[in-house]
């Protein structure tokens, strides 16, 4: 690997190239998002004000097609300012105020009105068809003077209405409802094309007028042929017109046109004196604050793209600084990886960031891989050591006997195969260790009485311990269960007791001990030894560890059976610790999931 990186995979260059793309996707995305989003906050405020506008006109039109004058329209006129946040002021045709929101407003009326109430002509609905405008009705359905039907003919009409809905739900399965009209009369509503169905039901309740309608009707047919007479129309015999202001009868589909335009001036002479006179509306102050406006003007675009440079190239210089004082510390990194130094390495650790963590972890690898290096090397050099001491005593006595120094007796054989069996015993250990490493360590657990256990245990050492003087204990609560490998809790407390019993001088005792705890069971091997010094403690576990490195193999041991012990006691999911004071005690403390 070189130690210059191209160009193309520098963390500079990434870095930079990164930081543009960004930069450039930000500002589009802000200049797409303000343009979008003032279009739309437009659209939605002239959207609000042609609600309002509407709203305003269409209740002051319904004020007017219900009430005779303007008298007490002040209140409605109020609400509508508070509800649209509008300044309104209505006049009569000459001017003169009728009501106004604000008092002030009426001293600067503008030139022209926002529009004209008068419900005897309206304007056309927006969403009406084009093709039907000129057809439709100008008079505000809600105008219907001498046609508002009083409440025991409503009462009549309703009945019937509801006989009809029965019906058309009993013969047909349409389900229709009631929808009652300004003047009172009910009407039928349904899903379906009426024409399919309603006749089927229809009676001539709803079709034929009430007392009141035939009255106002008379009245009207009176005025259209007022109005035909004036126009040289020639109308059907008999004239009559149906509750919904249609005229029955065969003429002439030209005049038809004129006929319908008699009948509306009839309907707007008839209602005068029940709806209100025509008025003026003004709206003044606008609805909404001024709603920022993105400026696209070439001053304004020129300033946008000066400031989308700017903003540029402040990223990228941010973004190099940034990069740089990244890239710096790598780069001592690698140099400090790349020193030769006998194989570790000693990064100086000068900021205290990612790339100081990193530095520092860096360095804690080192050391862990120098201190494991070392293990290694002193492990491989205690294992020939013990394994050349064994063998140089065979090969030492069946040279002896091959040359006739020494007698091939009882003694010899029983020599070499001491000298064998402790061969098979480091071997062994070994190999546990070994599978214990590789996570291959094979156990078998079981439930267990501890006590038990601990008294068997205890009775294959008692004949060591007398030997030595050593007196020996057991506590342990009756019922004590334990669930793990019999043989490998065997091997365990054999090992810890083993090494209890040698380091323990004459007159001292050993306590074997098991007490349950919060969620484990904890085994306790206590000695009155020579104990260990505090410095020696972290390193008991160690293998080929002895804490006289003097002693020999055949008092000392070989240094793995504490190794072992934790190796078997981490496989059952448990832990081991120690504690001693020198001449006095030591304690190895076992913790097992209960």
């Amino acid at each position: 690997m070189t130690s210059e990186v191209p160009l193309r995979n520098s963390l500079l260059f990434r870095l930079l190239a990164t930081s543009v793309l960004i930069s450039l996707v930000s500002i589009g995305a802000t200049a797409w998002l303000t343009v979008r989003g003032t279009t739309v906050a437009i659209e939605q405020e002239q959207g609000q004000v042609l609600a309002d506008d509407t709203t305003i006109q269409e209740t002051l039109e319904g004020f007017a097609a219900t009430h005779r004058d303007w008298n007490g329209v002040e209140r409605t006129v109020l609400d509508l300012s508070r509800s649209t946040g509008r300044t309104i002021v209505l006049t009569t045709r000459a001017r003169q105020i009728i009501a106004a929101s604000h008092g002030s407003a009426a001293q600067r009326l503008p030139r022209n009105q926002s529009a004209v109430i008068d419900p005897l002509h309206v304007a056309p609905s927006a969403e009406q068809d084009p093709g039907r405008a000129e057809q439709a009705s100008r008079i505000d359905p809600r105008a219907v003077g001498p046609y508002r039907l009083p409440a025991e003919e409503r009462t009549k009409l309703r009945q019937v209405a509801r006989d009809e809905v029965d019906c058309l739900r009993q013969r047909t399965g349409v389900r229709a409802h009631i929808v009652e009209e300004a003047s009172g009369r009910p009407t039928l509503r349904t899903t379906r094309n009426s024409g399919e169905f309603i006749p089927a039901c229809m009676s001539k309740g709803l079709g034929t007028p009430t007392p009141t309608e035939a009255a106002a009707l008379a009245e009207l047919t009176g005025l259209v042929r007022s109005c035909a007479e004036r126009n040289r129309l020639r109308l059907p015999e008999p004239l009559t017109i149906t509750v919904d202001f249609r005229v029955d009868g065969d003429y002439a589909t030209e005049r038809s046109a004129a006929v319908d335009d008699c009948v509306e001036e009839g309907r707007r002479e008839q209602l005068a004196a029940y709806v209100a006179s025509s008025a003026l509306l003004f709206v003044i102050s606008p609805p909404r604050k001024a709603t920022a406006v993105l400026d696209l003007s070439p001053a304004g675009t020129l300033r946008i793209l000066a400031t989308t440079g700017l903003v540029l190239a402040a990223t990228v210089a941010v973004t190099a600084v940034i990069a740089i004082r990244l890239v710096r510390p790598l780069r001592t990194l690698t140099d400090a990886a790349r020193a030769p130094s006998g194989g570790h390495f000693r990064i100086p650790v000068t900021a205290k960031d990612e790339t100081g963590y990193l530095a520092a972890a860096l360095n804690d690898l080192s050391k862990r891989r120098e201190r494991t290096d070392e293990q290694r090397r002193v492990m491989v050099s205690d294992i020939a050591h013990e394994l050349r001491t064994p063998l140089t005593n065979i090969r030492g006595w069946l040279e002896a006997a091959q040359d006739g120094l020494a007698e091939t007796d009882s003694a010899l054989l029983t020599s070499l195969l001491e000298e064998a069996e402790l061969l098979q015993h480091i071997v062994d250990d070994l190999q546990v260790l070994a599978a214990a490493d590789a996570g291959t360590l094979r156990l078998h657990p079981e439930e267990l009485d501890l006590r038990e256990l601990m008294e068997q245990i205890m009775s294959a050492h008692r004949a060591t311990a007398r030997a030595g003087g050593v007196e020996t204990t057991v506590h342990a609560p009756e019922g004590l269960s334990v669930h793990a490998d019999p043989v490998r809790l065997r091997q365990v407390l054999g090992n810890l007791l083993s090494n209890a019993i040698r380091h323990t001088p004459p007159a001292g005792r050993v306590t074997l001990s098991a007490r349950r705890v919060a969620g484990a069971v904890a085994i306790e091997v206590k000695d009155t030894g020579s104990g260990i010094r505090e410095e020696d403690l972290p390193q008991v576990f160690d293998r080929f560890w002895r804490a006289e490195q003097s002693r020999s193999r055949r008092t000392g041991g070989s240094g793995l059976g504490l190794s072992i012990v934790r190796q078997l006691v981490r496989a059952h999911g448990g832990d081991v610790s120690v504690a001693s004071r020198p001449q006095v005690e030591t304690v190895f403390l076992v913790r097992l999931p209960s």
